[in-house]
């Protein structure tokens, strides 16, 4: 084992850079078009009349690496997809062993590749910090070229749910609580995975960030033009940029489990959005329609799914072991099981797995971990670093900073500073934050480092004491704490959302050390910060920066980098406010002088503690002259809306530029703000650009409780800034012709 590590090591280092970049050709995939597309159907034809009916319940099922998996099942022409091989020695004996089948048909080999195969980019929700479609684009990209290296075809990603409660631990696959910032981010890694070779699975179809409670599972109760409005349009998103498959969600949809949903699956996505993909369960949510209450045992579960648009059962052998009998039985027709079939032997095709040639285990390791990929990590972990708050600017670390004392076990990997990643196909090296202060601090500033904790998850003390005495002695204090290990990702639902552990415990200690404390966050979502924001001089939030993401943290604290990540997702100042976001309704009785007869709190402030698109920096932006081409605009037609943005401060920096409607008198009504474009502008210090929006006015309706598309004349109000709380106003008359 050692030997084979070292080998692949040595591999990565004296590698031809010809050889890696000959390697990563263009292996975009794409739905073929046109006479190429009607040539896959034919072929289609041909081997469906040739497979037995074993055969084509096999190429439903989905096995997934570990306990129970049989390779003899894809030998035999009775499994069509495999999940969770990430080493390519293994990967290449699952495509031999599909050519020892009868009819050789390839097994599709599918990855929860979320953000990041070898490298490792910050989480979709850090990502989506960025409010940088290109450079998500991008490290979705190179994700897609290392599992592509590897052997993989298919990814689990993007997740694109909408979710307004970071109880939810799942919020960090996603993009936060804005449609259109979700939308945006969705095409974006759906081009980028797909452009590095994989396909993509868009999830979960549809509403399951939407759980009561935020409790992950749990049902969801949306209404029918909330359904269209808020959670649709970044699965549509995705589908539109060239989305090949998508996956069910474990939820109930008001009342109908989402496994089991016909007018979602079929009705909807087939039928009015035309996707011709297939669609998979989630892992073993089609033995749950029985625990929905919807079916008496596994072979209805596999009934209603099927019928209801479920072509693949992940990790359930459901379909395995009742499908046939339910087709024989004249339950299951023998035209919808074909067409379930269809729909996977389709993506098969137009992803060329039958001329794919097999994977090259010795070529793997030096495709892994490159410096462009790592360069892509780091600009995504520098953009997505959030400055929520910055007294007395006490970031950058100035100058005459002699010593600074890094508190918390997160600021350095444990176990290692080198790791082999699970695959054995390269190393990962993750800089400490406390070595990287040092290497950009002045020459006679000392760091000193003490973990505080046992591990980084911060639920006991290792040395309390000693952490306090360090900080105490020294000028400034960086403490880097967070959510990790069991506190996030999936069935990790919190109705606490303050630091996890004793962390809360250590960072008031520190605080009375008298010393100037910067909070550095590594979360899964927005915690409860209200304490902190009273107590702490700065607070820098990050979404786990991922391989780079200790560095960029490091380069923002010492002023090599000016921040520019903004929030995707507003942070609460209680668990009491929640859900809180910033596209709310008005209503009858808004907050206007906090008397009692309003729709306020009785104990704390309506607004969220950090809104939807809120953000500092180094630098100072202002906005000036906002204006519209136009004073009224049909209803086919559009408009322009500019407004100066300038730099006022001393650095060089970046802004998110932000454009939000509203429209005051509508049929129904309408939120006070909605996102409707924004543009990320790089301007040096004392610069002054105009940022121009060009805007199709079709994009300003809603839908109705029919989900009917409505848009109504009337005037429309524009804001412009730099959060949802934008300042800068201009308005224009939409007109019916």
């Amino acid at each position: 084992m050692i030997l084979r590590l070292l080998a692949a090591f040595l591999l990565c280092l004296v590698a031809p850079r010809a050889f890696i970049d000959n390697a990563f050709a263009d292996d975009t995939v794409a739905w073929k078009t046109g006479r190429e597309a009607a040539a896959i159907e034919r072929r289609i034809d041909v081997l469906l009349a040739k497979m037995t009916l074993e055969e084509k319940v096999g190429q439903l099922h989905l096995s997934g690496r570990g306990d129970g998996f049989d390779i003899n099942q894809i030998k035999t022409g009775r499994m069509g997809g495999v999940m969770n091989f990430v080493v390519p020695s293994e990967v290449l004996a699952v495509q031999h062993a599909a050519r020892e089948s009868r009819l050789k048909i390839p097994v599709i080999i599918g990855l929860d590749a979320v953000h990041g195969f070898s490298t490792y980019f910050p989480l979709p929700l850090g990502q989506a910090s960025t409010w940088n479609p290109k450079l998500i684009e991008e490290a979705a990209y190179w994700t897609g070229r290392e599992a592509r290296a590897a052997g993989i075809q298919w990814t689990f990603a993007p997740m694109v749910d909408i979710s307004r409660d970071p109880r939810w631990g799942r919020v960090l696959e996603g993009a936060g609580e804005d449609p259109y910032l979700a939308s945006v981010v969705a095409a974006a890694r759906t081009h980028g995975y797909q452009r590095g070779g994989v396909a993509t699975t868009v999830k979960h179809f549809v509403g399951y960030g939407a759980a009561e409670a935020g409790r992950d599972y749990n049902s969801t109760w949306i209404p029918t033009s909330q359904l269209h409005d808020l959670y649709l349009p970044p699965f549509k998103a995705s589908f539109e940029a060239g989305s090949m498959t998508a996956m069910a969600a474990f939820n109930a949809l008001n009342g109908m489990p989402a496994t089991a949903h016909r007018g979602m699956l079929t009705d909807l996505l087939r039928g009015k959005w035309g996707f011709k993909g297939f669609v998979t369960s989630d892992f073993g949510s089609i033995t749950e329609l029985r625990l929905h209450g919807i079916a008496k045992d596994d072979a209805e579960a596999a009934r209603k799914a099927l019928l209801a648009g479920i072509d693949m059962d992940m990790m359930g052998d459901v379909y395995l072991k009742h499908l046939g009998n339910e087709v024989t039985a004249g339950r299951v027709p023998m035209k919808a099981l074909n067409e379930a079939v269809r729909r996977v032997l389709r993506v098969k095709f137009h992803l060329g797995l039958f001329e794919r040639a097999d994977i090259d285990p010795a070529a793997a390791p030096a495709l892994m971990q490159t410096q462009a990929a790592r360069d892509v990590a780091l600009k995504a972990a520098q953009e997505g670093v959030i400055l929520l708050k910055n007294a007395n600017e006490t970031l950058p670390i100035a100058a005459g900073v002699k010593s600074v004392a890094v508190i918390g076990a997160m600021a350095r990997p444990e176990d290692e500073r080198v790791w082999t990643d699970p695959a054995g196909l390269g190393r990962r090296i993750i800089q400490a934050l406390p070595e990287a202060l040092k290497e950009r601090l002045p020459a006679d500033a000392s760091v000193a480092y003490e973990p505080a904790f046992t591990k980084a998850c911060g639920t006991e003390f290792a040395d309390k004491a000693a952490a306090v005495r360090i900080a105490a002695a020294s000028d400034v204090i960086v403490a880097m704490l967070g959510e990790d290990c069991e506190f996030m990702g999936e069935g990790a639902s919190r109705t606490n959302l303050g630091l996890p552990g004793v962390q809360q415990e250590l960072l008031e200690a520190l605080i009375a050390t008298g010393k100037p404390v910067v909070l550095v966050l590594a979360t899964a979502r927005p915690l409860v910060l209200s304490w902190a924001e009273a107590h702490v001089a700065a607070i820098v939030q990050t979404f786990h920066g991922g391989t780079e993401g200790r560095t960029a943290i490091a380069d923002v604290l010492t002023g090599k980098v000016n921040p520019s990540g903004r929030v995707p997702m507003s942070f609460p100042r209680s668990v009491g406010q929640i859900p809180v976001y910033y596209d709310q309704l008005p209503t009858g009785r808004p907050e206007k002088v906090r008397q009692r007869y309003e729709s306020i709190f009785m104990d704390e402030k309506n607004e969220a503690l950090y809104p939807f698109g809120y953000g500092l920096s180094y630098s100072r932006f202002t906005y000036a002259n906002p204006r519209v081409d136009r004073a009224s605009v049909p209803m086919n037609g559009t408009v322009e809306v500019s407004v100066d943005v300038g730099n006022a401060g001393s650095r060089d920096g970046q802004e998110v530029v932000q454009l939000y409607i509203r429209q005051p008198v509508a049929s129904r009504s309408r939120p006070l703000r909605e996102l409707k474009a924004f543009e990320k502008v790089a301007l040096r210090a004392g610069e002054t650009r105009t940022v121009r929006f060009k805007l199709d006015v079709a994009r300003f309706g809603i839908h109705d409780d029919e989900g009917r598309y409505v848009l109504d004349p009337g005037s429309f109000e524009i804001y412009l800034g730099g959060s949802s709380r934008a300042s800068e106003t201009v308005s224009f008359i939409l007109t019916k012709s």
